[in-house]
């Protein structure tokens, strides 16, 4: 049994289990951690698209106007295209602010061919050069366009802030700025200069960095729910492995208790053909003789008393072994509760008297049970005994019966429970759980069946015995005992 419990304590079934959720749960955030990346970044490539298809747009559109509104009309009207006259720069301004109107167009740069500024939003950067970068070098030498990015918040420091300033992500284009005439099949229309715009696309881009929030924390919080339900599967599966754990140990240890008591019931057996008879001649000429030398007055008369005790108390030792070792299968019969527990107080009543004892009885009028009444009455015989050795100079013992509850689970009869509390010193808490076993006892004289024989009564009867300290001293045997289907509540009748 022992070499079983270690076995049991050793193997850790659960602890594969519980490496598995912990795998799960980082193979969940990192798969949701990747999808989520995934999914902003294919955002942020959306919006990067649009804008271009918009900022493409908006650069045909820039162009087409400055050609019709301005250079055709320039052209017609002074000749030729100087910006540096007030007239002309003054008409070209006021065209591209009417065109970029409500666009969100921060700035728009000309490069002439020389890679100079010839018209800016900005004054002060008209006819400056060294301000053309990559793009508008690629524009010039490649005749395409581009775009490029600009934010001065990263994209991680982006997720933690509520707002941006307007003008935080840039977006600018470099288009070639072309004349809007044909030239002949297959000919490229000339390249009057390059067209730089910036436009601010602050808003476009918090609204996706919303919707990477929403991502992020529903993957997280998925992750985490999901991480729950294991760890609460893990905790019922591991609450049920605990559950059937003790039922496999009580299922054992109960084998163990049938081995032992099969065991003993066949000695004992055998045994009993060779002592009882002998003892029972033992006992009753012991007796014959004590009732003649008592008569006679014979010195010897305490050594036969003697010899007839001790006979006595073998007699019952044999008994107790035997009571135990072959129970006998209780009847099913509906036995009044009160009367036995009424027999067994008269017959202890001289008893607690010579000791001092005093003994109080609460049963309910007409408290049936089912069961065999001569083994009930051992059973409440044998508890009242126990408690009145536990208290040699005397003190209190309370009987209290209360009424049927439903069985736990609800299945099986109802049951009612006969409380005994003595002023006793109460139970060693160490060796409370020992105290039901065969042949334990706390007592030098005592055989260590006597809670064993009551334990195998009730639980023969579906019932079961609790071993319990009371808060306020002594000790407490409740003893649960079934009842029948129909027990009508009766408020308890105190007896002296």
């Amino acid at each position: 049994m022992g070499l079983y419990k270690n076995l049991l304590g050793a193997h850790k079934p659960l602890q594969f289990v519980k490496v598995l959720t912990w795998t799960f749960l980082i193979l969940i955030l990192g798969t949701n951690l990747m999808l989520s990346v995934f999914l902003s970044k294919h955002a942020e490539r959306v919006l990067l698209e649009k804008q271009k298809e918009f900022g493409l747009l908006l650069a045909e559109n820039l162009s087409h106007q400055i050609f019709t509104r301005f250079t055709l009309p320039t052209i017609i009207g002074f000749g030729q295209i100087s910006l540096r006259s007030p007239e002309q720069f003054t008409r070209l301004d006021q065209v591209v602010r009417t065109t970029i109107h409500s666009f969100h167009v921060q700035e728009v740069r000309i490069y002439d061919p020389d890679l100079r500024v010839t018209y800016c939003t900005d004054p002060n950067l008209v006819l400056r050069t060294g301000l053309a970068g990559e793009g508008v070098k690629r524009a010039l030498n490649h005749e395409e366009a581009s775009f490029e990015l600009f934010s001065k918040e990263s994209d991680f420091a982006a997720l933690f802030r509520l707002e941006m300033r307007p003008g935080t992500v840039v977006m600018r284009g470099f288009t070639p700025l072309r004349m809007e005439r044909n030239f002949g099949p297959g000919a490229k229309n000339p390249i009057m200069g390059i067209l730089e715009f910036s436009q601010d696309i602050t808003d476009d881009y918090m609204a996706v960095v919303n919707f990477e929030r929403l991502v992020y924390s529903s993957s997280l919080i998925t992750s985490m729910v999901l991480f729950w339900l294991l760890i609460g599967i893990l905790r019922r599966v591991d609450k049920i492995s605990a559950e059937r754990q003790a039922e496999k140990e009580k299922l054992m240890a109960e084998l163990h208790q049938q081995e032992k008591l099969a065991g003993m019931g066949r000695m004992v057996s055998g045994v009993a053909h060779e002592i009882r008879n002998p003892l029972g001649i033992i006992q009753s000429s012991a007796e014959l003789v004590l009732k003649k030398a008592k008569a006679d007055n014979h010195p010897h008369t305490r050594i036969i008393e003697a010899i007839y005790d001790e006979s006595r108390r073998l007699s019952r030792t044999v008994n107790d072994f035997l009571d135990y070792a072959r129970p006998r299968q209780p009847r099913k019969d509906e036995v009044d509760l009160c009367r036995i527990l009424e027999q067994a107080c008269v017959f202890l009543e001289r008893e607690c008297e010579d000791h001092g004892i005093r003994m109080t009885r609460a049963c309910p009028e007409g408290t049936v049970v089912l069961g065999d009444r001569d083994l009930l009455y051992r059973a409440v015989y044998n508890v009242l005994g126990n408690a009145m050795q536990a208290m040699p100079q005397g003190g209190t013992i309370h009987v209290e019966v209360t009424p049927p509850a439903p069985a736990e689970g609800g299945e099986g009869p109802p049951l009612l429970t006969l409380d005994v509390r003595d002023s006793g010193p109460g139970f060693d808490e160490k060796n409370l759980d020992k105290l039901k076993d065969p042949f334990f006892s706390t007592k030098d004289t005592g055989t260590g069946l006597g809670l064993a024989i009551v334990t195998s009564i009730v639980e023969s009867h579906g019932g079961a015995v609790t071993l319990t300290n009371h808060p306020e001293g002594g000790a407490v045997v409740r003893l649960s005992l079934p009842a029948p289907e129909k027990t009508a509540a009766i408020e308890p009748k105190q007896t002296a």
